[in-house]
Order: C-alpha cells, then sequence, then structure tokens
C-alpha cells in the first residue's frame, strides 16, 4: 500500500493526515510536507499517524527530523497515536516505544486534543 498525506487546517494548526506505511520509499513524502508548511510559516503541525500501520526505522528518523525541524524555528509538533489494544494498536507508537523515543514526542489520542492548547499529551 502507498502513503497518503491529506492536509488540514485546525486553528493555527496544520493538520496532516498520514495513512498507510510509513517506510524508506514513503517517508520522504512526509518529511516534505512539514518543510512545505514550515516554509509557509505554520510552525504548528500536528502529524496524525492514527491510519499509518506500517513503520520501519526511515519513518521513525523523519518523525525525529520533524521534531528537530519544528525546534529550531519555534514551533510545535504534536503526534496522533491512538492507544488501542495490542492486538490493534498504533504500530507506530508500539515502535516510538520500543525504540525508547516516544516520550520525545507530544502525543495525543485524536486531532481535538492534538489541537487543543489546554489538553496535556498521553503519558509515555
Amino acid at each position: 500500500m502507498m502513503l497518503n498525506v491529506d492536509e488540514s487546517r485546525q486553528g493555527t494548526w496544520t493538520v496532516l493526515h498520514v495513512s498507510g506505511e510509513l517506510d524508506l520509499v514513503s517517508s520522504p513524502v512526509v518529511r516534505q510536507r512539514v518543510h512545505d508548511a514550515v516554509a509557509a510559516a505554520r510552525r504548528d503541525v500536528v502529524l496524525d499517524l492514527s491510519e499509518v500501520f506500517f513503520c520501519d526505522s526511515s519513518g521513525v528518523g523523519v518523525l525525529i527530523a520533524a521534531r528537530r525541524l519544528m525546534r529550531s524555528c519555534q514551533g510545535r509538533l504534536r503526534l496522533i497515536l491512538p492507544a488501542r489494544g495490542a492486538e490493534d494498536g498504533s504500530h507506530v507508537n508500539r515502535v516510538l516505544a520500543a525504540l525508547g523515543v516516544r516520550r520525545l514526542f507530544a502525543v495525543y489520542a485524536d486531532v481535538d486534543s492534538a489541537t487543543d492548547e489546554g489538553a496535556q499529551p498521553l503519558s509515555a
């Protein structure tokens, strides 16, 4: 399956809805979309990864690079990684946790909480 990235806006937040596989072939698409948002002076970005069913090390690298980019321009990056049961849970959430980098990200359960200034991120 290919990767698909759709964009929407919610207040000051640019929400990139990512679905499919986040791997060596497709991860540059996500990297470019985050760079495009920054180039357009949009500094609040949410990556909705709730429909990503596979993520390899290239995908993790893109997420870490996106975090670094947003921090360097005084922006904010939030991820949507729903916490579901182990058999149907977020693959990306499990990969980030297994690699010990999940704690680096502000993670939310859905778009509404990710774009709510008062909402607290989910615990790692």
